[in-house]
């Protein structure tokens, strides 16, 4: 499966950079990896001009796409009319004002407030289940696009038989053996083992114990790339040792040069250790892995509210986020990052970071045979 992976998607190295920036899914593509776009902050015309961005800079080279394809919404939202801003319940709202209050965070300006509602209610429907295809449509337009990724979910039976048609391999995030096994019964090509050591959607097995499962439910049915703590050559080597096709990584690459998080919030991270990211609801209202804040900490004291169903939750914490950020409270500051920041103490560039991993990868494959000869 390695062998007809890189042979499919034309990469040098099996290092897969997820990002929801264009310029790192295009530096680690030109390096040698395989670079996939995070769309979920993206409505479809904004995704089409980021594809395109990356469809002139890539070369020759492909590249994936990785879309919000979620299980579990709140279906009602379906039906509401106006901005779901407009429908948030009343004691989730009231509780995220009252936290900020608190906090000495000021509401928005009013103008401030009306164009951040008029922008999130662009893009708000394509968080939706029925929204996604939109995004997906948009995908179809761009043959550069060789690996399509769906997160939290399994992919429509149709658009798993449209990327086929076209060429496409499909792939999906899984964080349990049963996910991978109706991952596989659907048809979907590359497993994204994902253990919970990982930033951003995560279930609760680690990587090292996740990745072998996931081998074994796969069978040669599809590849697998580990993902979660993964950021040196050494954890690359121990995930192709498990059975791993390669490796998808992605807090790695918040902190590079290329990457479009605000200075402040690259410090945030830089400044993490390990045991400072947790498991929380608060952001989607699905288990994320974060770095600790003041907000999250707010959400898990005793008295919070219980969190929103898909996508309300990522609603409310928006219209919270937006009022942390203009306030630059960076004690409130949360993003998705795994347990592997711990790891990563300075900025570098994208091409470092391919660099080295591949550089201790080898190292670590001659050391092991080094071990071997002399046992």
């Amino acid at each position: 499966m390695t062998a007809k992976l890189k042979e499919q998607l034309g990469y040098d190295a099996p290092i897969f950079a997820f990002n929801h920036c264009r310029d790192v899914v295009v530096e680690c593509t030109r390096a040698g990896g395989f670079g996939v776009l995070g769309s979920s902050l993206f409505s479809p015309e904004e995704l089409d001009q980021e594809l395109n961005w990356i469809d002139r800079h890539v070369g020759d080279r492909s590249y994936g796409v990785d879309i919000l394809m979620t299980s579990n919404y709140d279906e009602s939202t379906q039906k509401v009319a106006g901005p779901l801003a407009d429908s948030l319940p009343e004691a989730q709202l009231r509780f995220v004002d009252e936290v900020l209050a608190r906090e000495g965070v000021a509401p928005l300006p009013k103008e401030v407030e009306r164009e951040r509602r008029a922008t999130m209610a662009a893009r708000e429907r394509y968080i939706t289940r029925e929204g996604v295809r939109a995004l997906v449509d948009v995908v179809w337009r761009h043959p550069k696009v060789k690996l399509l990724v769906s997160a939290l979910g399994v992919p429509p039976a149709d658009i798993i038989a449209k990327a086929h048609e076209r060429g496409m391999l499909v792939g999906a995030v899984c964080g349990a053996p049963e996910h991978a096994e109706r991952q596989c019964a659907a048809g979907v090509d590359v497993l994204v083992a994902q253990g919970s050591e990982a930033g951003g959607h995560t279930g609760t097995i680690s990587t090292m114990v996740l990745v072998p499962q996931v081998v074994d439910v796969a069978k040669g049915r599809a590849a697998v790339l580990a993902a979660g703590g993964i950021a040196r050559g050494s954890q690359m080597a121990a995930s192709m040792a498990l059975g791993a096709d390669g490796v998808w990584c992605g807090s790695v690459w918040l902190v590079t040069r290329e990457s479009d998080l605000l200075p402040n919030h690259k410090a945030v991270l830089l400044k993490c250790r390990s045991q400072d990211t947790l498991q929380s609801r608060s952001m989607t209202g699905k288990p994320v892995r974060m770095n600790r804040s003041r907000y999250t900490d707010a959400w898990s004291a005793a008295g919070a509210p219980a969190t929103l169903a898909p996508p309300m939750q990522k609603v409310l914490y928006e219209y919270a986020r937006s009022r942390i950020d203009r306030a630059q409270r960076d004690d409130l500051y949360s993003y998705p990052v795994g347990q592997v920041i711990g790891m990563v103490r300075e900025e570098t560039t994208v091409r470092e970071v391919m660099l080295r991993m591949q550089t201790e990868y080898l190292e670590t494959l001659e050391r092991m045979g080094r071990q071997t000869e002399s046992a």
